[in-house]
């Protein structure tokens, strides 16, 4: 019985231990990928894949199936995009790789959709493009890009910054077809309608705050996230306990899409801004209206449209005020250094 019991706390332990690793390893882990990705490239891939940290284009992002400085998917041999798609795993959660995985699968259904009247639609038109040297001390930075996914991480001195974040689905909604019902950002979807649908009218008219929706995410592709004017809509305080639940589990959507130690770091800045936390509405709150909704704090801001293409059509954001492309991260980094 005592070996049992022995038995047990061991395992506990190690389970802890594991679990420990696991929160704390995600900058070691992107740094083995990159480093693994890039050593499995030939020098002219290699030369197109990487940048210096300070190039401009490191905040030249988005979201729509243009041509990316880069290097494709559809460019690489299978041991190259085995090991690019561990270095996109190495930021993102189980389930931030199952929607990133369904909405790159979502181009060969729009190809379909659009009898090749549309842009090129293909599932491996998506870039990898690495900025800096990957090292476990030290900055650097690497983006994985294409049609609805911008996934831009920054490491700085083991730090690591996560943002502009961006998933987006079109269609939102399949159809038609053996895929009919496959929703890859329904969760986003259904959690802010059911927070929207939860308020009284008096609440709701606080909230909503545009009868018409916005035709996209407010910020775009801007390289800085700004919104003008005061935030609008109901505060966090003025929320019962289901209300801010409700509200709590779709932030939590949005940061359980990365590695769990970001998730951790996101969901403790949604806590510490809470008292200063707004989320506004726009457009019907029905399925199938066009609508739109932003969750806003001093710190980040996400926002959500879902208006074109009849209301099929999603666009995610998360965005940090400071942060983005761990810009708060260097200047501390840049500032200790000339100290």
């Amino acid at each position: 019985m005592y070996g049992g019991k022995r038995l047990a706390l061991v395992t506990g332990a190690f389970t802890l231990l594991l679990a420990a690793y696991e929160q704390t390893n995600t900058q070691g882990l992107m740094t083995s990928a990159a480093k693994a990705y890039l050593s499995a490239l030939p020098p002219e891939l290699r030369a197109r894949s990487t940048f210096p940290m300070d190039s401009d284009e490191r905040q030249n992002w988005h979201f729509v199936p243009l041509e990316r400085k880069g290097v494709a998917l559809r460019e690489m041999n299978s041991a190259q995009k085995h090991l690019a798609e561990a270095l996109l795993s190495a930021g993102l959660s189980q389930q931030g790789i199952i929607k990133a995985h369904t909405i790159m699968s979502l181009d060969a259904i729009l190809k379909e959709m659009e009898h090749g009247t549309g842009p090129e639609r293909d599932p491996e038109k998506y870039y990898v493009s690495i900025f800096g040297e990957p090292s476990d001390q030290g900055t650097w930075a690497y983006r994985f890009e294409g049609h609805h996914i911008s996934l831009n991480f920054t490491v700085v001195n083991g730090r690591i910054a996560s943002s502009p974040n961006f998933f987006g689905a079109n269609p939102a909604e399949v159809k038609q077809g053996p895929r009919a019902g496959l929703r890859a950002l329904a969760r986003e979807e259904d959690l802010g309608r059911e927070f929207v649908k939860s308020l009284d009218d008096s609440q709701r008219s606080t909230a909503i705050v545009d009868r018409t929706a916005p035709k996209d995410i407010l910020t775009f592709d801007s390289r800085k996230a700004a919104l003008n004017g005061q935030p609008s809509g109901i505060p966090f305080a003025k929320l019962n306990s289901g209300q801010k639940q409700i509200l709590s589990d779709l932030v939590a959507e949005y940061a359980d899409n990365l590695a769990p130690e970001i998730a951790g770091t996101r969901m403790e800045q949604f806590r510490k801004s809470q008292a200063n936390l707004f989320f506004a509405w726009a457009g019907g709150i029905e399925r199938g209206q066009p609508h739109y909704y932003r969750i806003q704090t001093p710190v980040f801001l996400i926002e959500y449209d879902d208006t074109q293409n009849d209301a099929d059509h999603i666009h995610t954001v998360w965005r940090d005020f400071t942060n983005d492309f761990g810009l708060d991260l260097l200047a501390q980094h840049y500032q200790s250094s000339h100290h």
